[in-house]
């Protein structure tokens, strides 16, 4: 290595930096445990001396102790790799170090690391195989593995990604580990092996204009590029290495301490790598989802100071994907996750707080999910704007009006965690913040999105306070975007409804329910509630016949009983279950969807208790969960469609229908492997069951019957799942095109607020349940995504299709 590129990097101000090192409990435990583990933990840490002396003083105490302590030593250092990865530079000059003065050693190492890498491709540990491959690729910096050999690897990598019958997901990830390498290698492999990098890097960028990006609309935040391109990952990523390798592969970001020993490890012999072969794609895998870079700042909107670095500088990549990393390291613990972001060790080159900020907003809206609960992404910003001195607080209020500005061309799920998020951040800064500003929206179209977020703010605020405290705070000049007081609604109110049918049954109830008689009496006064479907039906005690206005009474009634807290709620469903069982018994859906409506009039100015309420309906059985999806869409619930608290309840019951089967899916395949057991065991001692026979009762084995059962129960929910499902895109589907036909007779703009809302919608639905969903993609091509369909809702599934191609 020449030593003009050394001097280089150790005037470059990265070159003396120290780590920061923030230990976990289990790592505190490690240290406390074993003084050589805490010697390779601690190697640059801050210390009085220089990160290359307590490298190389490291490395001379682990050669002492290899003859006695080498596979601890071994296994060591393969741990760091991964739970280390921001010292991938320190650690890889430590072992190249080590494999100088002991060559059998380094080959060991190798072969420890490869095979670590192939498990956790194995185990689909995606982050960790990347680190372990680039760690691999560093190793060539410090002369202990030759460049041809990772080049060969690279290109055996790069003959999977041409690989047609291989899913994209699987090439794109093996594209994307070798990218990620290339900020730390690709200097020393262009300058050992020119004309093969060139050549590879060929063969990328052939693959980067042949790789299908249909997914891409799907997972923008906005729809529009105006700031700031929404650019797919794999081609930014791609378009920083370019811009790398214009620069001569010179970066300003990465410390390399294996420079200061250049001397010693350009001596050592070096390694080739062994084989590595990819596993076969055998069943269903989970590869990394591909995503979009999200953007939110420019160097116009920092303070003075540091500049940001471009968008498509390697720098700016390197400084995300670090931030990332702490994220993931320490997401359980916010203190612990602040004091390491803000003890980053590049904080004097880069206006620190704006990039944070844009990091945490990039991974809060990130599609199809999050890969963290939102509590965790706003109680980390909470904790941000904490710190003495901190810019956060500043770069969050730019943020709130950044997105307020663009939100009219924002995702729909980007928009649902925008009002999350800053609900719970002005709930606990006691709700200040410049509302007057907003009031611009009030004159709008109710369904635009600026009015419909500022009201969904006020609800949610609501919600994490109480009415009268918003009440007083709102200006006047918001008032309309007030909701009305949370109050329910009992329709069966003697002082507020006159006479209508029902009245007298819904008050002999209320005194029942408060006597506490019998289920019977109760069921003999439901009795005696008039039938609209069949007036001149004669009353009989023994069979019930469906009856929408007893049923209606019975809930509502019951619902007012529970309507003071929500363990009233649950206490009231729970004891009075029975009755819903009977009256519901012989009636159609539209029994359960009576249940529904009677629920939402009595809970329409109080979301959250309705929320509530719809849960406990399908805890209890006394709903199905396609009567759920079925009633969102129903005429009485068109002026609700576009408000979020409804579309909650959708996925919410998604989500209970997905709990109930993965719990009989174990519950099944426990029982199953109990069986399987108790048979190698009477094989294993068929002499001694003979003499001392078993009840397999009392072994707790289940029989044939009960396995049999619990296979047709797992069964049933999966139907009721896929019904569900049909259900839902059915209606999208028939809603829509009935938009989208009105609108070309009359001669109207089908882009309309509403449609924008109901198209976002749909594509919730796709991402939020993408695992759930995409099992059902081939019935959904078949029966309702045709070829027929309107181009617009048909891109939407073939953009989902894609996701997964």
């Amino acid at each position: 290595m020449n030593r003009g590129r050394r001097r280089q990097h150790e005037d470059d101000d990265y070159g003396g930096r120290y780590f920061k090192k923030r230990r976990t409990n289990s790592e505190h435990e490690i240290g406390d445990e074993d003084p050589l583990r805490t010697l390779i933990y601690d190697v640059g840490e801050k210390t009085k001396a220089s990160v290359e002396s307590s490298i190389e003083g490291v490395s001379k105490m682990l050669e002492v102790d290899l003859s006695s302590q080498k596979v601890k030593i071994l296994e060591t250092l393969l741990e760091v790799v991964t739970k280390q990865p921001e010292k991938c530079t320190i650690y890889s000059t430590l072992v190249g170090l080590l494999n100088a003065k002991n060559y059998n050693f380094g080959g060991e190492f190798i072969e420890t690391v490869v095979k670590d890498f192939k498990e956790r491709v194995k185990s689909e540990q995606w982050t960790l195989a990347e680190y372990c491959l680039r760690f691999i690729s560093d190793l060539v910096n410090s002369h202990v593995i030759s460049a041809t050999s990772l080049l060969q690897l690279y290109d055996a990598f790069m003959d999977v990604a041409f690989d047609a019958s291989s899913l994209q997901a699987r090439r794109d990830w093996v594209v994307y580990a070798i990218l990620n390498c290339l900020p730390w290698v690709g200097r020393e492999l262009y300058d050992k092996k020119q004309q093969t990098m060139e050549r590879l890097m060929i063969t990328i960028d052939n693959y980067m204009k042949k790789r299908n990006k249909k997914h891409h609309g799907l997972l923008r935040v906005w729809l529009v590029d105006d700031p700031h391109p929404q650019e797919e990952y794999l081609d930014c990523l791609w378009t920083q290495i370019e811009k790398l390798k214009m620069d001569g592969w010179n970066e300003k970001h990465i410390i390399r301490p294996y420079l200061a020993f250049d001397n010693v490890l350009c001596e050592a012999l070096q390694h080739n790598l062994p084989q590595i072969l990819l596993p076969q794609q055998q069943g269903p895998v989970a590869y990394p989802l591909p995503s979009v870079v999200f953007r939110m700042f420019d160097y116009t909107d920092c303070p003075e100071g540091p500049v940001l670095p471009g968008g498509h500088s390697i720098e700016r990549y390197l400084i995300e994907q670090e931030l990332r990393a702490i994220l993931c390291k320490y997401n359980e613990d916010r203190k612990e996750c602040v004091a390491a972001l803000l003890d980053y060790p590049h904080n004097h080159r880069v206006p620190l707080e704006y990039i944070i900020v844009e990091v945490i907003f990039g991974e809060l809206f990130r599609l199809p999910v999050p890969e963290f609960l939102q509590i965790c992404y706003a109680s980390i910003l909470l904790e941000l704007c904490k710190r003495p001195g901190s810019l956060v607080p500043q770069a969050l209020a730019q943020t709130t009006e950044l997105l307020f500005d663009r939100i009219d061309t924002m995702n729909v799920s980007c928009v649902d965690r925008f009002v999350t998020w800053f609900a719970y951040h002005l709930s606990n800064n006691q709700f200040r913040w410049s509302w007057e500003d907003w009031s611009r929206v009030v004159g709008m179209d109710p369904q635009h999105p600026k009015p419909k977020f500022v009201s969904e703010i006020i609800q949610k605020c609501i919600r994490l306070s109480y009415y009268e405290r918003l009440s007083e705070l709102i200006p006047k000049s918001l008032e309309s975007l007030l909701p009305p007081a949370c109050e329910p609604f009992y329709k069966f109110d003697s002082q507020i409804s006159g006479k209508i049918p029902g009245l007298a049954q819904a008050t002999q109830l209320q005194a029942a329910f408060r006597e506490k008689i019998s289920m019977e009496q109760i069921l003999g006064i439901l009795k005696q509630v008039p039938n609209p479907l069949d007036p001149d039906l004669d009353m009989d005690l023994d069979k019930w016949s469906h009856n929408p206005l007893a049923i209606q009474v019975f809930a509502q009634t019951l619902f007012m009983l529970g309507s003071k807290t929500i363990t009233h709620a649950r206490s009231a469903l729970l004891k009075y279950q029975g009755i819903f069982s009977t009256i519901l018994k012989d009636t159609t859906e539209d029994g359960h969807l009576c249940v529904l409506k009677s629920a939402f009039e009595v809970w329409k100015k109080d979301t959250q208790m309705l929320g509530v309420a719809v849960d406990l309906l399908l805890k209890y059985r006394i709903v199905a969960f396609g009567s759920v999806a079925n009633w969102i869409f129903t005429k009485d619930m068109q002026p609700e469609f576009t408000r979020i608290y409804l579309w909650e309840i959708l996925h919410q019951t998604i989500r209970k229908m997905n709990k109930n089967i993965s719990r009989l899916s174990k519950e099944l395949a426990e029982a199953k492997e109990k069986v399987r057991m108790a048979e190698n065991s009477s094989s294993d001692s068929e002499t001694e069951e003979k003499s001392h026979p078993k009840d397999k009762a009392l072994l707790d084995i289940p029989s044939d019957d009960q396995i049999n059962a619990m296979e047709e129960k797992l069964e049933a929910q999966q139907a009721e799942r896929k019904d569900s499902f049909l259900i839902i895109f059915q209606r999208f589907i028939m809603i829509l095109s009935e938009h989208i036909a009105q609108c070309d007779t009359n001669g109207k703009p089908v882009n309309t607020p509403w449609y924008q809302w109901t198209v976002g919608r749909l594509q919730e639905v796709f991402m939020q349940h993408i695992d759930q969903v995409y099992q059902y993609s081939s019935t959904l091509e078949t029966l309702l995504f045709t070829q027929d369909l309107d181009k617009n809702i048909l891109e939407i599934f073939e953009q989902f299709k894609a996701l997964k191609a």
